[in-house]
């Protein structure tokens, strides 16, 4: 059995890109998800990587669910805060609501997963993490003030989580991926895909799920051990200023 890796939002999209390359990695894999029993029990079925139904945005949900992962899996080594929502509106329109879902899940849901897994890590002396960020947190996005600002927030949060575990030989790291061919974006209109969105992608094509979990497998590996407090920028040369 290898390292546990704990992957959230882990059993769809790009998360479960990521769990499944873990797992092929060698990793022993746990996916969490927040609601749709049905596709986790079917990645389960076709994976055999063990699903966790916990709300990232409740700290004592988040705390309760890691503890049956180690309790079932082994000490948690490495964790994956890829879970994330979008509640998306204009700013004169975003309601209190919209934004603090999107808070509560995309910025406070890396706390409440990284923080009852990083006194373990320190005490073993070893930990590897990696926050799925964005494009969007790095150059903005109309409509996206909640969730820009939370993954511009989630890069704050690996550049200090690296300086404050160096010493512990533990890393933090970012992924910030561009425009990727989940289900979720491939369901936008072709028309407004191949007009609107792709024209401003230089290589010309969405990303794919895939190439993300192999972002995420090098920097969960000992290769990767002077490595911390980064950001790869997945995003097909989408450069900005």
């Amino acid at each position: 059995m290898g390292r546990v890796a704990l992957v959230t939002g882990g059993s769809r999209g790009i998360g479960e890109a990521i769990s499944k390359k873990l797992q092929a990695e060698g990793y022993t894999v746990a996916a969490t998800y927040a609601g749709n029993d049905e596709a986790a029990a079917k990645f389960t079925e076709e994976t055999g990587i063990k699903t966790y139904k916990w709300n990232v945005g409740d700290y004592e949900s988040s705390a309760a669910g890691i503890a049956k992962v180690e309790e079932e899996l082994g000490p948690i080594e490495v964790v994956v805060a890829n879970a994330g929502i979008t509640r998306d509106a204009p700013f004169h329109k975003m309601t209190p609501q919209q934004w603090q879902e999107v808070i509560d899940t995309n910025l406070t849901g890396v706390f409440n997963t990284v923080h009852p897994i990083w006194p373990g890590m320190r005490e073993r002396k070893f930990g590897r993490v990696v926050v799925i960020s964005s494009i969007n947190g790095q150059k903005g996005q109309f409509a996206q003030v909640n969730y820009a600002a939370t993954k511009a927030g989630d890069l704050g949060i690996i550049k200090s989580l690296a300086q404050e575990g160096a010493r512990a030989g533990i890393t933090a790291n970012a992924v910030c991926p561009g425009y990727i061919g989940t289900e979720m974006v491939r369901a936008i209109p072709e028309k407004v895909l191949n007009e609107a969105i792709i024209p401003q992608i230089p290589v010309g094509r969405l990303g794919e799920p895939e190439e993300i979990a192999r972002c995420v497998a090098f920097l969960v590996s000992d290769d990767a051990g002077f490595i911390s407090g980064s950001t790869i920028s997945a995003n097909g040369a989408q450069f900005f200023v």
